[in-house]
């Protein structure tokens, strides 16, 4: 008798929502409620600002400590001050040798390492190359954290019920991952195609790190936090864009009508923390999660309105293919020099 092997989200398989009780209007603070984090270790990039930060703090005040590694330590150092239990250590994703260095410290403590959240990420830029040559939202927003990953995988695979969550976006569905031209040598750039495959490449290791770490007892997930505000994630966008879109005044301050539509922080944070701690996704992973929730795959069956961005949700399948998921993978080992073992 054939053996079936177990293919987990491969093609969206798993991809229903699980019924969580939750909505798009609930807080970091709600999913947490009743969850005790007491004796955990968390790593959260960009946990000093935006939902980061936020994550952070929940994190904390269920009990975790918890390692922010950062860019700009300084800023760092003043949004998290009076914050118990937080370690803040330099990193820059667009270093390599940082992100080495980060890492081989975290393995000395010895520490398991039980949530890794990669939420820190970049949209909205123009074309720049780190020091390989690779555009900068593919290099921030998913080859730093799939190397982050790799090299913390012992600490991962030491806490013996270990979660990787992934902060993408309905961005994805932007753009595909284009694996003839993904670094824009032989196509003319386009800022937003460059962050859709990004957060397509985040769904699609979200997948197979899940498929490669499940026997060890490593799970993973990636999500949509939802159209958020008062983020740092346009920060380097010019505010004549904003205003070109009709979000913000003359003054780059946003419309309140417009405000109203988006999710406020904590409410932003809200799936990040349900991702990485609600005992719903026990036994699950390589899930793309939106609004506390499994989301549903967008197969063009979802009615989306660019004016209300609460309708903008779903999961294209293409960011959960098992070719993609494996051929990405491959190439995320070579163009980053590193080769996965998961045992």
């Amino acid at each position: 008798m054939e053996q079936k092997t177990f293919s987990g989200n491969y093609g969206g398989a798993l991809q229903k929502p699980v019924q969580s009780g939750f909505t798009a209007f609930s807080t970091a603070a709600d999913v947490i409620k009743g969850i005790d984090l007491t004796g955990k270790t968390a790593i959260v990039t960009g946990g000093y600002a935006g939902i980061g930060l936020e994550t952070v703090k929940t994190f904390v005040g269920a009990g975790a400590k918890v390692v922010v590694p950062a860019r700009d330590i300084h800023k760092a150092a003043k949004n998290l001050e009076g914050i118990s239990n937080v370690t803040i250590e330099q990193m820059d994703l667009m270093d390599p040798a940082s992100i080495d260095a980060f890492a081989g410290k975290f393995l000395l403590t010895g520490s398991p390492l039980h949530l890794l959240i990669n939420n820190a990420g970049i949209m909205w830029v123009p074309l720049q190359r780190d020091a390989r040559g690779y555009e900068s939202q593919l290099a921030t927003n998913h080859l730093g954290h799939f190397q982050l990953t790799l090299r913390l995988w012992p600490a991962l695979k030491k806490a013996g019920n270990a979660r990787v969550v992934n902060v993408s976006s309905y961005g994805h569905q932007m753009a595909p991952f284009n694996f003839e031209d993904p670094n824009f040598e032989r196509r003319d750039y386009d800022t937003l195609s460059g962050y859709g495959q990004s957060k397509t490449a985040n769904n699609l290791f979200a997948l197979e790190l899940d498929q490669r770490g499940k026997d060890v007892g490593v799970r993973a997930f990636s999500l949509h936090p939802g159209s958020v505000n008062g983020t740092d994630l346009g920060r380097v966008a010019p505010v004549e864009l904003f205003q070109q879109m009709g979000t913000h005044d003359a003054d780059g301050k946003i419309f309140p009508e417009v405000a109203r539509k988006l999710k406020t922080i904590p409410q932003g944070a809200a799936t990040t923390v349900w991702c990485a701690t609600s005992p719903q996704l026990d036994g699950l992973g390589g899930l793309y999660c939106e609004n506390a929730d499994v989301a549903e795959l967008d197969e063009g069956n979802i009615g989306q309105n660019y004016d209300d961005p609460f309708t903008l949700r779903g999961v294209k399948s293409y960011s959960l293919d098992a070719d993609n998921a494996r051929r990405l993978w491959k190439l995320s080992e070579e163009l980053t020099g590193l080769k996965f073992a998961a045992k």
